[in-house]
C-alpha cells in the first residue's frame, strides 16, 4: 500500500552538511525525511517557490523532454530503502500504458513538482525507517539513560 505525500519542507543538517527533504502524508501523520544534496535541494526549492529560471535547469529539461514526447508523469513512488539508500520510481505514461523509470527520490520529486504529479511512499519504507530509528535508539542507550529505579 502507498501513502500520498507532499513536500513539507527542506531543512539543512549541519552535522552531515546535507539537506533534508521532508515528505508528509496528505492524510495522516506519517513523515519521511530523506537526505539529499544541495543541487537537488535547490531544484526542489525553486519548484516549490515556482521560480522561473532564464534557462531550463536539469529537472526542467527532463519535464520538457517528457512533454515534447507527448508523455506525462503519472506519479512518483518512493518504493524502498536498502542500506540507508532510498529508491524511487517515476511513472511516465502516454495515456495507454505506463513505463516505470528508476530514479533517486530527490530527482523524482523535483520532476513531480514541476509536472504537478502525485508523490507516494510505500508503507514498507515508513515502517522500515521507523524500525531502523528504534534500533538505532536502542543501540545508543547507556545505563545512565535509565536513571535510578530505587
Amino acid at each position: 500500500m502507498v501513502i500520498r505525500m507532499k513536500v513539507d519542507g527542506l531543512l539543512f543538517d549541519p552535522r552531515s552538511g546535507m539537506y533534508i527533504m521532508l515528505l508528509k502524508a496528505l492524510e495522516g501523520e506519517e513523515t519521511l525525511p530523506i537526505w539529499i544534496g544541495k543541487p537537488e535541494a535547490d531544484s526542489i526549492a525553486l519548484a516549490l517557490g515556482r521560480v522561473a529560471t532564464p534557462r531550463p535547469l536539469t529537472h526542467d529539461l527532463l519535464k520538457n523532454v517528457i512533454e515534447e514526447l507527448k508523455l506525462s508523469v503519472a506519479r512518483v513512488v518512493v518504493r524502498e530503502i536498502i542500506d540507508n539508500t532510498y529508491y524511487a520510481t517515476l511513472y511516465v505514461t502516454d495515456g495507454k500504458s505506463e513505463k516505470p523509470i528508476d530514479s533517486r527520490p530527490s530527482d523524482a520529486v523535483a520532476v513531480a513538482l514541476r509536472t504537478n504529479s502525485p508523490i507516494f511512499v510505500d508503507e514498507a519504507v515508513i515502517e522500515k525507517r521507523n524500525a531502523d530509528e528504534l534500533e538505532e535508539w536502542l543501540r545508543n542507550l547507556k545505563p545512565e539513560d535509565f536513571g535510578n529505579i530505587m
